[in-house]
This record gives structure tokens, C-alpha cells and sequence, in this order.
């Protein structure tokens, strides 16, 4: 165990916060006299979606609400103590909350930045040591006792200050891959539908198609051609990526091969979105049981189609051809029937590029993203515990 940094305090959460379940003591809850009223009623879920402060809420409380619950002040750390239990949010109003969060009300001296962000790095912590009863959920009691490490105040306020600078430029950055991903949305409705035109294609007309017309499925089987080093899988997030090895159990004669810009699926999944095109440059292969198709490279841009599954006009006819159930099996011939609104073929490579441009500035902002905040918990984890002492 590393040992007490010079100067901080190992003391337990009842000696830095006053620790209060939450209060709403009326059953049923759900009685409609009790609610619309001008006092913020905070729950459960917008702690878990606050990521920090609450400036927000769900519900208001009428003043007969208001005279089962208790009012908690601007400031106060609220903790989910069940579901998703350990969540933490600073309250950025005054506001009520029902018995299932916990309010913990810093003492004089105790910075409420810096100890909410303490609490936050001990939620794997929380979760593991909560009683397990029927429905596992933490009290009171056990959090008075949780440890707790408290540098002195100035150090405090100083490390709350640090986070609230990283924590702003996290925000900014998500509201920047937001308006990427909004302004990409935006682009896809317009140009995959014709709204909007680059001027010099104006004049030329798009035809009308089905999918059958313009691609075709591919049965070519590895038959020993490759090995099981390019042996795929398709996912909905990530597209078509490296197999686990633990689930390489199929012979791979049967193996199907896909060539860069062909389109692989799994027929029991496509109605959920697992599809993607191969952007490799060079051939691997899918599991025998999926669907393999490759464009009419003379009459549809492989990276066009790639687009145009992402429109709901793709999702809607998948859908239907699935009836919402996930284990019905949706073959080339049931996708084949898709219509296409197709530009002339130049139009469509404009298009293309236009929008993986804006993938690839989404891309490139989450990855940044991404490592600011393995930045921010890396930091957490070293100023947290003293390991890295801040100047004050």
C-alpha cells in the first residue's frame, strides 16, 4: 500500500462530507399530484448522464411533492447507489432527489471539485464492495466509511481547477466530433438524394434501380488460397476486422474470399447493421455462412453504396426485410431487391469523396478524443493519490 502523501489526510467520507440519503416518501410514486411543479426533482438517470455537473433535469416536484422530499443546495455531490451504482454529478442548482441517490454534502475546507473527481475514481471500488443483496445497492453506512485521501485545501482547490480546464476541453472536443457527425448527417441526406447537386453534374439525370441490377453476390470459396491469418469477422461498429482466435473454428476451404471493395455481411445480422465493405488492399476471407457482393464497378461506385447503407431509406428496407427480429436471415436475393437512386458514375465518386472526407475528420477527432481522456484518467490516478503533487 503506498503510503500517506506528505501533508493529505487518510480519513473516512463522513469526516470531509456530511453523507444523506435522498428523500421521497410517499408510495406509489408515480401519483400525478406530486410532480409539475418549479422544484428540480433530479433522478438516478441524470446523474449517470451528467457527466460531472448536472445542469439539467427531468423532473420538477408541486409543493405537495416538495413535502415528502427534501431540497439539497447548489453544490452537493449526488451518487447513484443502485443500477448503475458509483455515478457522481455536483448539483448546479438546488434541487430534490428520491432515496435512490445518495447526497453528499462536503464539509468547510473540502473542495467539492476535487472530491467528486476522488469518488469518481473509486467507483470500481463502490461496485465491488457493495453488499450483494437481492438487488445489489449501497447505504449509507458503507459509504461513511469509504476512504478517503485529502490533500490540504489549497492543493485541493488546486487539482479541482486542473480537471475543470481538462474536463472543458473533453466538452469542446465533443461538441466538435457532435457537429462533425450532425454536419456529415446533413451532407448525407442532401447529396445521396439529390437535393444537392455539384453544379457541373445539374444537367444529368440519375436513374433508377435495384440493387440486383447493379452488384452481384460472390460464392468464391478459399479452397486453400489463403490462410487463417486473413480470416475476418464483420461487426456494426467497426467493420470487417481480424477474427478472435477463439472462435477460428471453422474449416477454412469453405471460407468465403472478399476482395478490397467488396461488401460482406452475416444474413441473421444485417438487419441490426452488421455490414461493411473490405477498404484493405488485398484479399481475406469471411466465415462460408456469410453473404459476399461486389459492384458493377461501370455502373456504381463501391464507395458510393458504402454511403448509401448508412440513409434511412437502406435502414428501412433492411428492416422490413427482416421484421425486426434479429435471427432472420436476410439473403443477397431478399437485399437485391433494394432500390437505388443512382447518379451518373462521376457524381457518385464526388459524393464518395466528400463524405469519407468528413469520416475521416470524425475519425480523426475521436481518436483525439479518445486519448485526452486516457490523458485525463492516467493524470487522475497520479494526482489523485500524490503521486504527482501539484504547486499551490
Amino acid at each position: 500500500m503506498r503510503p500517506t502523501p506528505k501533508g493529505w489526510r487518510a480519513i473516512t467520507l463522513s469526516e470531509c462530507a456530511k453523507v444523506e440519503r435522498g428523500k421521497f416518501g410517499h408510495r406509489p410514486r408515480n401519483e400525478p399530484s406530486f410532480y409539475g411543479g418549479k422544484t428540480p426533482f433530479v433522478q438516478t438517470g441524470d446523474v449517470s448522464n451528467a457527466r460531472g455537473i448536472l445542469r439539467s433535469h427531468s423532473q420538477t416536484l408541486s409543493a405537495q411533492g416538495l413535502s415528502v422530499s427534501k431540497v439539497f443546495p447548489k453544490g452537493t455531490l449526488l451518487m447513484t447507489i443502485a443500477a448503475n451504482i458509483g455515478d457522481v454529478a455536483e448539483l448546479g442548482f438546488d434541487s430534490a432527489c428520491p432515496d435512490s441517490l445518495v447526497a453528499i454534502l462536503p464539509r468547510d475546507g473540502v473542495c467539492g471539485g476535487y472530491l467528486r473527481r476522488f469518488l469518481e475514481t473509486q467507483r470500481r471500488r463502490i461496485h465491488y464492495l457493495a453488499p450483494q443483496n437481492a438487488q445489489k445497492n449501497i447505504n449509507v453506512d458503507f459509504l461513511e466509511m469509504l476512504p478517503v485521501l485529502l490533500p490540504p485545501s489549497r492543493e485541493q482547490a488546486e487539482i479541482g481547477n486542473l480537471f475543470d480546464v481538462w474536463d472543458l476541453a473533453v466538452e469542446k472536443l465533443e461538441g466538435l466530433v457532435a457537429a462533425k457527425t450532425q454536419r456529415r448527417r446533413g451532407l448525407i441526406q442532401q447529396l445521396l438524394t439529390g437535393k444537392t447537386r455539384f453544379k457541373e453534374f445539374k444537367g444529368e439525370k440519375w436513374r433508377t434501380v435495384r440493387l440486383r441490377d447493379v452488384a452481384a453476390e460472390s460464392n468464391l470459396r478459399n479452397c486453400g488460397k489463403l490462410d487463417r491469418s486473413v480470416l475476418m469477422a464483420v461487426t456494426k461498429a467497426r467493420g470487417i476486422v481480424p477474427m478472435r482466435e477463439q472462435v477460428q473454428g471453422e474449416s477454412i476451404a469453405r471460407c468465403k474470399v472478399v476482395e478490397p471493395g467488396w461488401f460482406a455481411y452475416n444474413p441473421m445480422r444485417l438487419n441490426i447493421g452488421s455490414i461493411a465493405r473490405w477498404t484493405g488492399d488485398r484479399e481475406v476471407m469471411v466465415s462460408g455462412d456469410y453473404v459476399v457482393f461486389c459492384c458493377d464497378s461501370n455502373r456504381i461506385d463501391h464507395r458510393w453504396l458504402d454511403q448509401f447503407r448508412r440513409t434511412h431509406r437502406w435502414t428501412s428496407f433492411v428492416e422490413g426485410a427482416g421484421n425486426g427480429s434479429v435471427r432472420v436471415r436476410i439473403w443477397f436475393s431478399d437485399l437485391g431487391h433494394l432500390k437505388l437512386d443512382l447518379p451518373p458514375l462521376e457524381e457518385q465518386r464526388r459524393v464518395a469523396a466528400v463524405l469519407e472526407t468528413c469520416d475521416r475528420e470524425i475519425e480523426l477527432l475521436q481518436k483525439q478524443l479518445t486519448a485526452l481522456k486516457e490523458q485525463k484518467r492516467g493524470l487522475m490516478q497520479k494526482l489523485l493519490t500524490g503521486e504527482i503533487r501539484v504547486k499551490v
